[in-house]
């Protein structure tokens, strides 16, 4: 795969080892959506090595000092539904005070193309750090479409979470969007005939919600 400036792929033991259970067939509901949430939230630490803080003083015991916080307010979270809705509690656990917006879009089964149907987001997004999060990122088509809707709404820091992705979608959203930053946990091999991620971990919703 070609190297893009805006694309991260973590090389983390942890992550690993916990993407080999999360793949397994057998690994159930409650330990999937956990893990889910476990990784995610290691990502987030790792994305935000650049986060912008602002000066505090602090009384310790001791003395008062000069610290350094990130603003309130300051980050949201836009899960693309139904399956980034799995990833939200992991970011809430680095930032619980985050807003959370959704995008909702579906994949025509015919076209194989994302379709959008909701879009509801946090007043004053344009002024926070978004993440927008989904745990596959496959094609590209339904992140390229939710970045649309963002950057039509003025959002101008956007950072993008998936935990598997495949070189194709890889391609599509960091050409599309070579500005904006693309962690992703695992990269795979590519797409089947259906479009969806090999080796991967099958449909990231079902898995999480018990719909089959």
């Amino acid at each position: 795969m070609k190297n893009y400036k805006n694309v991260f792929i973590f090389d983390h033991p942890l992550i690993k080892h916990k993407i080999a259970i999360l793949r397994d067939k057998k690994t159930g509901m409650k330990e999937f959506r956990e893990l889910v949430e476990e990784i995610t939230t290691v990502m987030t630490y790792e994305s935000m090595r650049d986060v912008e803080l602002v000066p505090v003083r602090v009384e310790t015991p001791l003395e008062t000092t000069t610290q350094y916080k990130v603003p309130e307010e300051s980050v949201a979270i836009v899960p693309i539904l139904r399956a980034g809705l799995g990833m939200v509690n992991g970011v809430h656990k680095v930032f619980p005070t985050a807003r959370v917006g959704h995008i909702g879009m579906y994949r025509d089964e015919q076209t194989m193309l994302p379709q959008e149907y909701y879009c509801k987001l946090p007043d004053g997004i344009e002024k926070k750090t978004v993440f927008l999060v989904d745990p596959m990122l496959a094609t590209g088509g339904s992140m390229c479409d939710a970045l649309d809707a963002l950057v039509k709404r003025g959002c101008k820091k956007i950072k993008i979470m998936s935990i598997i992705a495949a070189p194709e979608g890889i391609a599509k959203v960091a050409e599309r969007y070579p500005d904006i930053p693309v962690y992703v946990s695992t990269l795979d091999r590519g797409l089947n005939e259906n479009c969806y991620i090999l080796p991967g971990l099958g449909d990231a919703g079902d898995r999480l919600f018990g719909t089959k």
